[in-house]
């Protein structure tokens, strides 16, 4: 599916390896154009910052935030881009893992941020979504692409592609976890994500706040510091639950 706006996926070396289920990997193969990249820290990555230091692109990172440009709300006109192509970067791993991510990299931190407001909660079955409103990769792709159409800033005339590809590789899954003759999948049938307990604890007051939807205590751990970044006017955008 053709995009004019690049999408970019940094995978935490966890999710390359070890996962059965990476959506960041399928979204990447639907996405012509698209770029997965593989690190913990991407400031040495000559790709990601080509893409970063050619004035050509308006790159942003999808990460959430209380001062986050939302896509939802039109935050993002096309005007506002100047004429240079959306590059959005998602960092695709779990929660702790894209904050280590963002955390190792400077040059993510100096960046400005998107995010959207989902139009539906979570459809991933076969795993457990931490807090309202966290989404997989390729659902928040789906998303970012909903919202982009809205705003005329891209076309999306396949919504149901990204959709029916996650369904059926949880389909695949569950039909693995139903073999017998398969090791290394969980026998338990599957409850509905609606009817579970979310998280609660620390992490999840961190999550809170990166949605905006409980003020910030202290200095968030998005936040740059005097010494890694000297652009603290960037506007933030944030973006909705890496994983």
């Amino acid at each position: 599916m053709a995009t004019r706006t690049r999408f970019i996926f940094l995978m935490h070396p966890k999710e390359f390896k070890q996962e059965k289920a990476g959506t960041g990997r399928l979204t990447h193969l639907c996405l012509a154009g698209s770029e997965l990249h593989v690190g913990l820290s991407f400031d040495q990555n000559e790709k990601v910052q080509a893409l970063v230091n050619d004035p050509a692109n308006l790159t942003m990172l999808v990460y959430p935030g209380p001062q986050a440009l939302n896509l939802s709300r039109g935050d993002l006109p096309p005007v506002d881009r100047g004429g240079r192509r959306l590059v959005v970067l998602l960092l695709d791993g779990t929660w702790a893992a894209a904050r280590k991510m963002l955390k190792l990299s400077p040059t993510l931190q100096r960046l400005p941020r998107l995010m959207f407001t989902p139009t539906a909660p979570s459809r991933y079955i076969i795993k457990q979504q931490p807090q309202v409103g966290c989404l997989s990769t390729l659902e928040a792709t789906h998303e970012l692409l909903l919202a982009l159409e809205r705003t005329g800033l891209d076309a999306y005339p396949q919504p149901a592609q990204l959709l029916n590809l996650f369904q059926r590789m949880q389909d695949f899954q569950m039909r693995c976890a139903a073999d017998p003759a398969r090791t290394g999948y969980r026998r338990q049938p599957y409850s509905s994500p609606g009817e579970r307990s979310l998280a609660r604890g620390r992490s999840a007051s961190r999550r809170e706040q990166y949605l905006g939807r409980v003020p910030a205590t202290g200095r968030k751990l998005d936040q740059p510091t005097a010494s890694s970044s000297t652009t603290n006017t960037n506007v933030a955008l944030g973006g909705i639950a890496p994983g």
